[in-house]
């Protein structure tokens, strides 16, 4: 099967699955497609754009995407259309985890007219030792919950979860509401993805295990604990009332929607609860590994601090921005904003490419600082593992600050 046969498939199999699954949402979310090469930019699309550049091939539609086009797996706006773009690398040999990513990105395509804003938040509680320490004692007790062979079994370990996330909270004021913000935007979208590549209870638990044992295994957690955390309280939640998610709104508290719809039992000292149990979801053990984790990562933020705050930098403001990244391995960096590690970004000034060394967005990402510029050829700007193509018309400079930063601007 050649890939163009294949990436058919993969569009005509998700078509399948959304449509059988409309009740989700009372709306088939399956819409336009894109799935794309990040090297060549070639565009595979479920149907043409407004501009012509897709020309038909077969059962599919096929071209390159402009250079200002931020690639990314996202709900993309070009060409007249909105899409949910996939990244060809992303794309599993596993049926059903296809379908998963796909229908994840439908649901961003769609959300808005769900009801659902595309809301951020900062969450860099979450990339602490404490803050992380008690995410993974709440994804220990979720697993435990779905390895569970009785109902009332779960239900303890499901319980328990739940303290975890408010001691969490308690540690973190203000943690309840920014990671509630979070989880309506991607944890809904991953429920979205697994329910209709998945189904049931049944059917989507080894996945969910899996998913969350290598979730802990990877980087920061920052922007990515939704997907591993709504999904799992979402089938508990399915089998008995199915459709609980059309009772969610933009307002709905899902910690306190979870804890009355699960019936769970809060009791008054969390906290004193919360030490007795610990050891049963491997305390010890996460607590040294974050411990361990804690140490290295203060050398690499003291590194950050120089390259991007004491250094010779470059400060790029904001005006129109798209951008794209790999959510799983940003820094929080103290006060001053989140390191990306990789991004790119397209905007009125032109397009950045970040693939190393990285680029400090600020805390309400209206700009991103990166290392200064070691070339300047017009309108091609290179620095340390960073590229920019200029927009005719704008020009990156000395600041005229008396410091040895750069700045980028109009002419």
């Amino acid at each position: 099967m050649t890939l163009n046969d294949s990436i058919a498939m993969y569009f005509d199999e998700t078509k399948r699955a959304c449509t059988s699954n409309e009740k989700l949402w009372d709306k088939n979310i399956y819409g336009p497609l894109l799935i794309v090469d990040p090297i060549s930019r070639k565009a595979y699309a479920n149907e043409p754009d407004t501009l012509g550049i897709l020309k038909p091939d077969g059962k599919i539609f096929i071209g390159k995407l402009p250079y200002n086009v931020v690639i990314a797996n996202a709900n993309v706006k070009w060409s007249g259309k909105n899409w949910a773009m996939v990244l060809l690398p992303f794309i599993s040999k596993v049926k059903e985890d296809r379908i998963n990513l796909l229908a994840h990105e439908l649901f961003h395509r769609s959300q808005l007219s769900l009801g659902f804003e595309n809301k951020d938040a900062n969450n860099n509680h979450l990339d602490t030792k404490n803050g992380r320490v008690y995410l993974r004692l709440e994804l220990n007790a979720l697993i435990k919950a779905l390895e569970s062979k009785s109902k009332k079994e779960a239900a303890r370990h499901l319980n328990n979860a739940v303290l975890f996330r408010k001691h969490r909270h308690a540690l973190f004021p203000g943690a309840d509401s920014t990671e509630n913000a979070m989880e309506l935007n991607e944890g809904l979208a991953e429920y979205t993805g697994t329910y209709i590549s998945r189904g049931s209870l049944k059917e989507a638990t080894p996945n969910l295990i899996r998913k969350i044992k290598d979730f802990q295994n990877g980087g920061t957690f920052v922007r990515t604990f939704p997907y591993r955390t709504i999904p799992v309280y979402g089938f508990f939640l399915q089998e008995t009332k199915k459709y609980w998610n059309k009772e969610i709104k933009m307002s709905t508290p899902l910690t306190e929607y979870f804890v009355w719809e699960l019936k769970l039992s809060i009791p008054d000292d969390i906290a004193k609860i919360v030490l007795q149990i610990s050891k049963e979801y491997d305390f010890d053990s996460v607590n040294a590994q974050e411990t361990e984790r804690e140490e290295k990562t203060k050398a690499l933020l003291n590194e950050y601090r120089k390259k991007f705050i004491e250094l010779p930098h470059l400060t790029i403001t904001f005006e129109n921005k798209k951008s794209s990244f790999d959510s799983r391995n940003l820094t929080p960096l103290d006060d001053k904003g989140v390191v990306y590690p990789t991004m790119t970004v397209s905007d009125n000034w032109g397009v950045l490419t970040i693939d190393k060394v990285g680029g400090l967005m600020s805390p309400n990402r209206d700009k991103v600082t990166i290392t200064a510029p070691k070339n300047i050829d017009g309108l091609n700007i290179t620095g340390e593992g960073w590229t920019i193509k200029l927009t005719e018309g704008y020009q990156v400079l000395k600041s005229n600050d008396g410091s040895e930063n750069y700045i980028l601007q109009k002419k």
